[in-house]
């Protein structure tokens, strides 16, 4: 097994550019300091050597998988080698992700608790050693950052430093005097073995046993989020609020009436949680494929991925099981509704409009997002989608004015998401980093083109109403009053962006927001009124 003597004989390898004499010299770097958070002091119990694991350990998630969603993003012809590069062996394979890619070691999410600790216990004068069957180039430039690791123990490309190999490492180099901090099941026999085990966000499996082996931790390290609170914030219930309007042509054609009714209510109810289902998969893949990106983002590195309190690996487990349960749904759509007596014309139309959706999703999340003004049109054009999936799923056939309504709604609101991160940024002096092409110096047109697009949908409007059949309302006449209240909320919503006040999803705004909430209750009123 190879190890490194010392930490200058690490750097001086090649891997990293900074002079030894400047590490050795240079002062711990206190970390993430806009998550600066007061945590009890904990009592130095040895002055033994401390080795720190660093997947799941120290950074809260894996490093190799953030790697390979990052080559997946940056690289993904790179993707095909990894066939190749796992067969040269588990070490081999680390060695070509790191190289392929360089993670930003400054945005991983640090486990905070333990950071801290390492922090006090290098300023009390205790070795440190960063242990890691990461490979040695990713391992030494986190020691690089931190600077408080006396040496770095790590995977060489060709020693893969994991289980049984970390621990001869250990007592190749210490003996049996050293303390030792992991998070999983293959860290038992090591905690078994240490003078003075601690553990940071274990594993259910671990902390059996450790009990089994009747080793008791000096220290838990735990920085994470209730498991069903982060899977909630995953699947981004609140947006589900967007698949409603699959439920709009339904309700205009009132199709709620009639023989057919039952079927009609069970297949667009059906299509909704299709469309639900589809979208939480499609928002994981975004976050998985935007998971450095988020980190570097003020407030999307909060998500529940990009923070590392959930698992990309679980991700594309939900990914897999949400995508085969919205598939069996919309499947299941047409022969529902047929035994309630609502056979659909076409019977496999909904599948076609949910297949569009999931491509067009998949192609924004890859490339499409990335593209300006592409991205705001296919943004506007997913929001049509649902409303012709949910004349699909109903059997109702949606007006053309109805459509166009939609395409002209949805772009200002896709403008003005695009307007509000960009106000965010030049309120807070920085710059756009999120690779979608947008500058500063665009906010003005960007406020041009949404407003525009906000006043044509209300023309649209108009029209809709001008065109409506008169048999399915009472009191058709009072529909003009939705005029006033759609101005009033797309003008408010544009001021309050120009602000710099409005939220930059303007779907959360919009079930959030008190004014917006008491419009859309004097909508529903309107309705009820004229019918």
């Amino acid at each position: 097994m190879k190890t490194l003597s010392n930490t200058s004989a690490f750097f001086q390898s090649g891997a990293h550019p900074l002079p030894p004499d400047v590490i050795s010299a240079a002062q711990p770097r206190v970390p993430h300091a806009a998550d600066a958070i007061s945590y009890p002091r904990v009592k130095v119990h040895s002055t033994a050597p401390l080795c720190v694991d660093l997947d799941g350990t120290l950074v809260k998630t894996d490093t190799l998988v953030d790697s390979v969603l990052v080559l997946a993003r940056q690289n993904p012809r790179a993707i095909l080698s990894i066939p190749g590069w796992l067969l040269q062996g588990k070490a081999a394979f680390k060695q070509h992700v790191t190289a392929a890619v360089s993670l930003d070691v400054a945005a991983l999410p640090y486990n905070q608790p333990l950071l801290e600790y390492l922090f006090e216990q290098h300023a009390a004068g205790r070795p440190i050693f960063l242990a890691t069957a990461a490979d040695r180039t990713l391992a030494g430039r986190i020691a690089q950052h931190h600077r408080i690791f006396e040496d770095v123990l790590a995977s060489d490309g060709s020693h893969n430093l994991a289980g049984g190999n970390k621990l001869a490492a250990f007592r190749a180099r210490f003996g049996d005097q050293f303390s030792y901090i992991g998070n999983a099941r293959p860290d038992l026999p090591i905690l078994s073995a240490c003078i003075e085990p601690m553990v940071a966000n274990p594993s259910g499996s671990l902390m059996s046993g450790l009990r089994a082996a009747r080793v008791v931790p000096a220290h838990i390290f735990r920085d994470s989020q209730s498991a069903f609170k982060a899977w909630l914030k995953a699947i981004r219930l609140h947006q589900w609020a967007k698949n409603t309007l699959i439920f709009l042509p339904f309700l205009l054609a009132h199709a709620w009436k009639g023989p057919r009714a039952l079927g009609t209510i069970a297949g667009v109810v059906l299509a909704f949680f299709s469309f639900g289902l589809c979208a939480s998969a499609t928002y994981i893949v975004n976050d998985l494929l935007d998971i450095e990106a988020d980190r570097r983002h003020h407030s999307k590195r909060r998500r529940p991925f990009a923070a590392g309190n959930l698992s990309a690996i679980a991700g594309v487990a939900v990914i897999a099981l949400f995508l085969c349960a919205s598939a069996a749904s919309a499947l299941a759509l047409p022969i529902v509704a047929a035994r309630l007596g609502a056979p659909l014309n076409p019977p496999h139309s909904f599948v076609a409009w949910l297949i569009l959706y999931a491509v067009t999703t998949t192609a924004y999340s890859l490339v499409l997002k990335r593209v300006v003004l592409v991205d705001v049109i296919v943004l506007a054009g997913l929001y049509t989608v649902r409303i012709f999936a949910g004349g699909a799923a109903g059997d109702v056939e949606v007006s053309k004015w109805l459509g166009g309504f939609s395409v002209f709604f949805f772009l200002s609101l896709a403008f003005v998401k695009r307007f509000a991160e960009l106000e965010s940024l030049r309120h807070r002096g920085l710059a756009p980093t999120n690779g979608r092409g947008y500058l500063l110096d665009d906010i003005e047109q960007l406020r041009a083109f949404g407003t525009s697009a906000a006043y044509a949908s209300v023309f649209f409007l108009i029209v809709y109403i001008s065109n409506l059949d008169t048999h399915l309302y009472r009191n058709p006449g009072r529909l003009w009053l939705l005029l006033p209240v759609l101005l009033l909320w797309v003008s408010q919503l544009w001021l309050l962006a120009s602000r710099g006040e409005l939220n930059e999803d303007p779907v959360v705004y919009a079930i959030t927001d008190k004014r917006s909430l008491l419009l859309g209750v004097l909508v529903i009123a309107v309705v009820l009124a004229a019918l």
